[in-house]
């Protein structure tokens, strides 16, 4: 047993120290009724977000039918939506630190909600473009669910649990295509859109019950509403409250939330590595999920892609996905759980920065496959499921790391300026998996197996192993 939880339990009788903090309380009451809830409502917000997401890799190929759109400008709308997130993901992180996380999601979520249905009745192409950036916007906030999320963990499940939420955004990111297989035949991509907010209205339903973060509470100076928010877990998990006094173990608690204070010395090193390694993580996911759609339309083999510029352009070659497309999609979106299950495998074993290595490491082998120029849909489908899964893998990894570095009053704007360096990567992906292509699919898969490489020594420099280090 740690230090840190041997502390936690000699609170419980009062015969050890008079005092606790809330990372030895969240440790004592360990994993339970309370942290399942929990687990449920911000899945929902995750879930949400991946929809959105999804969105993004059957938007492109329906409005290019529908509105003869280049694949610049099919390009041009993705990267909308990552501008989007990209510029708030700070804002949010901030607000998140001062105010509140829960505040900040369900503000955010009622926003998500509202422009992803207006943009189901965007009568042009600048409509959808601006309404889907506005998307993009209030998105940049659901990644302080994690934030929230990771607070109420014990040091000893943090990792696997903060994993096991991307089951949500798996189920979504397959909830969203199962969707697009049975509307967009009948109802089109406006039908698409406005039946896709549906997990966004229940979040705000249900973010009435959504707990405010002990930890914030406390570095707030609202120890009373911290108190009272541990109660309520010791309650629902059948455990007896910690005696003594609430103390809050971060005493750099009078400006939270400050983006500068990210890159002081203790701190920048690892900041700097962490913005690389998100832009990498979702340049190479994003770029695996747009690419998918876009080597489903090959005819014939890979590298009949390439040189498709001009043509794609002419209403005559447009192609709608078909069923098999959709359920192809369906089987490289489905990579996601062998790719949460393999992170939770190795990421309490080999630690957080050899997780991420290892994972980078198996995409970038999985990618250049890619260079075989196959007609086997089959092998395709896999080499795309493989590659999908395993980067996936990646990004849980770092959404695990990031919580655990960042002290309390730096934590939600430490994860949401890696989230909006997240979708600077995700911004510049288009060009490469919707554009370039289709000039070369050999200069675009390279593209992607040389950035994993160097996020791969990125992971391997992060000086801070977070492995069941306690939450400050």
């Amino acid at each position: 047993m740690s230090r840190e939880d041997k502390g936690s339990y000699q609170g419980f009788g009062g015969a050890g120290s008079d005092t606790f903090t809330v990372d030895q309380a969240v440790n004592a009451l360990g994993f339970g009724k309370f942290q399942v809830k929990l687990s449920l409502i911000t899945g929902l917000c995750w879930m949400a977000d991946s929809m959105e997401m999804m969105i993004l890799a059957i938007l492109g190929p329906a409005l290019h039918c529908d509105w003869h759109l280049s694949e610049w400008k099919q390009a041009f709308l993705t990267t909308a939506v990552f501008i989007g997130m990209m510029l708030s993901s700070a804002f949010w992180g901030n607000l998140s630190d001062k105010y509140g996380r829960k505040k900040s999601l369900r503000l955010a979520a009622v926003m998500l909600a509202y422009w992803g249905l207006l943009s189901a009745f965007a009568p042009t192409y600048n409509w959808i473009v601006l309404l889907r950036g506005l998307v993009g916007f209030a998105i940049g906030c659901v990644p302080q669910s994690v934030t929230l999320y990771a607070e109420f963990l014990p040091a000893h499940q943090r990792g696997k649990c903060v994993v096991l939420l991307d089951c949500f955004w798996a189920v979504g990111a397959c909830a969203e295509v199962i969707l697009a297989l049975w509307v967009m035949p009948t109802m089109g991509w406006t039908g698409l859109l406005a039946l896709s907010i549906i997990p966004l209205v229940l979040f705000v339903i249900v973010c009435q019950w959504l707990p405010e973060s002990a930890r914030f509470d406390a570095a707030s100076g609202e120890s009373e509403k911290a108190l009272a928010t541990l109660q309520k877990i010791a309650d629902e998990n059948g455990k007896p409250m910690l005696l003594g006094r609430l103390i809050v173990d971060d005493v750099a608690q009078m400006n939270r939330g400050r983006i500068k204070d990210l890159l002081v010395p203790d701190l920048k090193w690892t900041t700097l590595l962490l913005w690389f390694i998100w832009i990498s993580c979702a340049f190479c996911y994003y770029g695996v999920v747009l690419m998918t759609t876009e080597l489903f339309e090959a005819k014939g083999n890979l590298c009949a892609l390439s040189g498709m510029n001009s043509a794609f352009t002419c209403t005559a070659d447009c192609r709608p996905l078909s069923s098999d497309d959709y359920l192809d999609l369906l089987w490289t979106t489905l990579a996601e759980f062998p790719g949460i299950f393999f992170t939770i495998l190795v990421i309490e074993r080999l630690g957080r920065k050899t997780t991420m290595a290892l994972e980078f490491i198996i995409f970038v082998i999985a990618i250049v496959m890619l260079f075989i120029c196959t007609s086997n849909r089959t092998w395709l489908t896999f080499i795309l499921f493989m590659a999908r899964g395993i980067i996936s893998g990646v990004f849980q990894a770092a959404y695990v790391y990031t919580p655990e570095v960042y002290p309390t009053s730096l934590r939600a704007v430490g994860v949401g300026t890696c989230s909006g360096m997240a979708r600077f990567g995700a911004m510049l992906t288009p060009v490469v998996a919707q554009v370039l292509t289709r000039t070369s699919i050999h200069l675009a898969t390279a593209t992607y197996g040389i950035v994993a490489i160097l996020a791969i020594v990125a992971a391997l420099m992060l000086p801070i192993e977070t492995r069941g280090r306690a939450m400050t």
